[in-house]
């Protein structure tokens, strides 16, 4: 088992570990109970197929009886009384629906998808093969897996959090078909003559029939001389818009996209009437909705008309007026997102060719990119709908901050993860495993040795099943580092839910970079004011340089004191309240703060009134 922190680290000793764990837990008894008060929403997403597996035999393209499988039971109600003590709002169950897969359902009445089109043993979560029916793999009791979910929920409910699921509008398996619901099933009244037609579900390469890129992502303990070649004729355009025959290995082959009256080839919307296809998605998400789901992360959302967006977030809201569902949009095209807002309605969009990206230059070994000043650039850039954007270090699609092609150590992201929770009203996620250093090292299966937590195939996460501890939930058999790790997360969520200055949707945030060019080495220090209304003021300062320690001076200029509601002729006391939980200093206006900065270190200070 290997632990990438066990070993001395360069920044952080065990010892300097220690000492941060137990200023940590003072500060962290200190204060108030974590029960939100407020619309800033704190995500927890879990992969639930690796969540609770506690086989660890991970054979490279193990079957799930050599390498298991995680189940919706293993989320039980001592999980969920830790998730929630830990200062989660909603969990995000990732991978629930049912997609294709190569382990053998058929005596469950579930019929087999080919090989041709299957990316890994257990396939992966966003080709899914029927909307309205749960994957087997995460059932104990296969038959009665809806039954399994919605008891899944109600646990859930139960401790006080809110249930986000995936909703992936943009594709499907391309043997779609529900057991649930057949006569809702994708393209069963297409015209298929017509390459184009709004009231077509899928668009048709005419006279060409579907071409594998090849077989090398087929397992080798399948032999392809006994199964039948997958065959689709018409072919039908792959999700990733490939609007050709022969899709490559690198496409999102195993999918077909779907039509939401969109003819790409003309450049033109066929809207109105309504194609059939939005209201069968309608459908599926009440389907949810009404057995208890709050909210969707919706899959690849710039793929789909904003259009289609405004009208079923519209209907939606109509339908359940009671009830606030959430919506949650994967996108990277910041030429789209006030777009996706305003029309397209969404609460929150992904914020990951902004933040994420600035901060991963930080943090990558060797990167000549990283630059404190781009994090400027970007507030800048999304100010306007800062609150709508949601911020993240770790989700399914990236590598793991302890993997090699990332920081290649989980403290290292300290700095960085305090940017992404405290710096913005808008949400914080956190991907399971991320608060305790899981890497990924090594071939999995069709995921290979990306640094990535695999979605494809069957797998065992040890450091996770450390704190998992056999369904007790406690982190008993953690090591100091990873509970201190764990600690870190703990407070950081903590001081998110304990100051309005960083929850409130109304407070606001001063950047200090443009103050302290002369000051401090503004490519690797960052600080900022994040204060409400002129009862709370919070100043941050972040060393993303984790070698060096710095003596620098900070000054906060004369003219915002007001704006903060600060006093220009008084003196003011400021604590810090996060790691350190020590130190003081006096704040006089005309006068920089002066003070040792190590490396890697965060302090949040707090301004005493």
């Amino acid at each position: 088992m290997k632990f990438v922190f066990l070993t001395i680290q360069r920044f952080f000793t065990l010892r300097s570990i220690s000492t941060m764990s137990e200023n940590l837990s003072k500060n962290l008894c200190t204060c108030q109970s974590s029960e939100p008060r407020h619309d800033k929403l704190i995500v927890y997403q879990i992969l639930v197929r690796l969540f609770g597996n506690r086989n660890l035999t991970n054979i490279v393209h193990g079957t799930i009886e050599q390498n298991g499988v995680g189940k919706m039971n293993d989320i039980n109600d001592a999980c969920l009384n830790e998730l929630k003590r830990f200062g989660y709002t909603h969990i995000w169950y990732c991978g629930l629906l049912e997609h294709a897969t190569l382990t053998d359902y058929t005596a469950y009445g579930i019929r087999k998808d080919s090989p041709y089109i299957v990316k890994g043993l257990a396939g992966s979560p966003y080709a899914v093969k029927d909307y309205y029916d749960i994957d087997p793999d995460v059932a104990v009791d296969i038959p009665n897996r809806i039954s399994e979910f919605e008891q899944l929920v109600k646990r859930t409910h139960a401790h006080g959090l809110q249930v986000l699921m995936d909703f992936i509008p943009n594709h499907v398996a391309r043997e779609y078909g529900s057991d649930i619901r057949p006569d809702e099933d994708f393209g069963i009244n297409d015209d298929q003559t017509k390459a184009f037609s709004p009231t077509n579900d899928f668009y048709y390469i005419k006279n060409e029939e579907f071409q594998m890129p090849n077989v090398e992502h087929i397992p080798l303990s399948i032999d392809i001389s006994k199964i039948t070649k997958y065959t689709e004729r018409p072919a039908r355009a792959t999700g990733n818009d490939v609007f050709h025959s022969k899709p490559l290995i690198t496409d999102w082959f195993e999918t077909a996209k779907l039509n939401y009256g969109t003819d790409y080839a003309a450049g033109k919307n066929f809207f109105d009437p309504r194609p059939p296809l939005w209201d069968k998605l309608f459908r599926i998400l009440c389907y949810w909705i009404d057995k208890g789901v709050d909210g969707f992360r919706c899959d690849m959302a710039e793929m789909v008309p904003s259009d289609f967006w405004h009208w079923l977030i519209t209907s939606i809201r109509k339908a359940y007026p009671e009830r606030r569902i959430v919506f949650i949009a994967e996108i990277y095209r910041p030429d789209l997102y006030q777009r996706y807002i305003e029309h397209g309605l969404f609460d929150y969009l992904y914020d990951k060719v902004g933040l994420y990206d600035g901060l991963r230059w930080l943090l990558e070994e060797g990167s000549i990119l990283g630059n404190c000043n781009d994090i400027t650039r970007i507030h800048n850039e999304l100010k306007h709908i800062d609150r709508h954007m949601l911020r993240f270090l770790e989700n399914h699609d990236e590598i793991r901050i302890a993997a090699k092609p990332f920081a290649g150590n989980p403290w290292k992201a300290i700095p960085a993860a305090v940017c992404t929770a405290a710096m913005h009203s808008g949400p914080f996620m956190i991907y399971f495993g991320q608060e305790i250093g899981v890497d990924s090292v090594g071939q999995k299966g069709f995921q290979g040795d990306d640094g990535r937590t695999t979605i494809f195939d069957y797998w065992g996460i040890p450091e996770f099943q450390a704190w998992y501890n056999n369904g007790a939930c406690d982190g008993n058999q953690l090591t100091v580092a990873q509970k201190s790790l764990r600690l870190f997360y703990e407070s950081l969520i903590k001081l998110v839910h304990n100051h309005k200055a960083i929850y409130c949707v109304s407070s606001k945030l001063i950047d200090l970079q443009f103050a302290n060019h002369s000051l401090y080495d503004t490519k690797k220090i960052y600080s900022f004011i994040r204060y409400h209304e002129h009862d709370e003021q919070l100043l941050f300062i972040l060393n993303f340089d984790y070698k060096n320690s710095y003596d620098i001076e900070l000054a906060i200029p004369n003219e915002i004191w007001p704006s903060i509601g600060l006093d220009t002729t008084k003196v003011y006391t400021i604590q810090e309240i996060f790691i350190d939980g020590k130190l003081k200093l006096e704040l006089r206006s005309n006068e920089n703060l002066r003070l040792k900065l190590p490396g890697n270190q965060v302090y949040v200070f707090q301004i005493q009134q």
